[in-house]
């Protein structure tokens, strides 16, 4: 098979220089697996049985040159396939080496991509439970206020649906089931997010902790729209709600542990784990693992 890597998928690969290492990495290992890996630079699109990007692009999207040949190589109209490296799952816990990310196939969702998790390989989150030094913590009812982790203004991920919209319906949905105090939580990657949820102030409270587990502490529970504070939330026993009502939830990457009726936020469900982290781990895989091959080895196995 030939696979193609887009470096021109990222908007400035001197400034991102591990976004590129991971594209040029994902090409060694395909030639180290027996198939051909091809590192492109240029914008015009190659010939190919898969096409790998770094990063997504919706209907939405502005119409940046980055941007528009990720929508050409998503299209598959010069590969069959395309792989897209995501967000690690993982990176809440703060620990950056070794450098994992997240992968799947035609498609960003569950719902719409294959993750390459439909045999799951127990080992792998021994793996990662090791390298993240982190663990499946026991469901705890115990805690006082309710985290809402905001998502990117404007992503991908909420189909431009405005996350002050978003956050004022939740918080008024909340608010008919409970009196329990709410926390905020900004996404870290939007930069404005403080300004305009000050500028839009309801009735809750705004975190400035630098980490995700210090809103952790105390927490009744933790709600989204999709996003993967969820799956952090679910790894450490904290209950979870997902919202996005496309598929009842199910884009979400923590839907198969999550609770999606906000009226049972005072009774949630508590949901058994283990399937569904050892199926999460398989769409994540390190820079060792792109390099030597292991990684292509086993997601090549998925294209027929």
């Amino acid at each position: 098979m030939k696979v193609v890597s887009y470096l021109g998928g990222i908007p400035n690969a001197r400034k991102n220089p591990e976004k590129a290492e991971m594209l040029i990495r994902f090409a060694d290992g395909v030639n180290a697996a027996g198939d051909i890996g091809v590192v492109h630079n240029s914008r015009d699109l190659l010939q190919a049985d898969v096409g790998v990007i770094q990063g997504w692009v919706h209907a939405n999207s502005p119409d940046t040159k980055h941007l528009g040949l990720r929508r050409q190589v998503s299209q598959n109209t010069h590969n069959r396939h395309t792989i897209i490296i995501d967000s690690n799952l993982f990176n809440y816990t703060g620990i950056k080496t070794p450098a994992y990310h997240r992968y799947s196939m035609d498609g960003i969702f569950p719902t719409t991509g294959k993750y390459f998790w439909d045999n799951p390989d127990p080992q792998r989150w021994l793996q990662i439970r090791r390298d993240y030094n982190i663990s499946l913590k026991d469901w705890r009812h115990p805690g006082k206020h309710i985290l809402i982790c905001t998502q990117r203004n404007g992503g991908w991920s909420m189909d431009g649906f405005a996350v002050v919209d978003w956050l004022h319906n939740t918080v008024q949905s909340i608010k008919q089931h409970t009196d329990r105090p709410i926390l905020v939580r900004a996404h870290p990657g939007d930069k404005r997010a403080n300004e305009y949820l000050q500028q839009n102030q309801g009735n809750w409270e705004i975190s400035n902790q630098p980490s995700i587990l210090d809103d952790f502490e105390r927490a009744w529970c933790v709600v989204t729209y999709n996003s993967s504070p969820g799956v952090a939330a679910a790894i450490e026993g904290i209950p979870v709600f997902v919202t996005d009502p496309v598929d009842g939830g199910k884009r979400s990457q923590a839907h198969p542990v999550a609770n999606t009726k906000i009226k049972a936020i005072e009774a949630p469900q508590f949901f058994e784990r283990q399937q569904w982290i050892e199926r999460i781990c398989m769409s994540h895989w390190n820079f060792k693992e792109l390099s030597n091959g292991s990684a292509w080895s086993h997601m090549r196995n998925y294209i027929t």
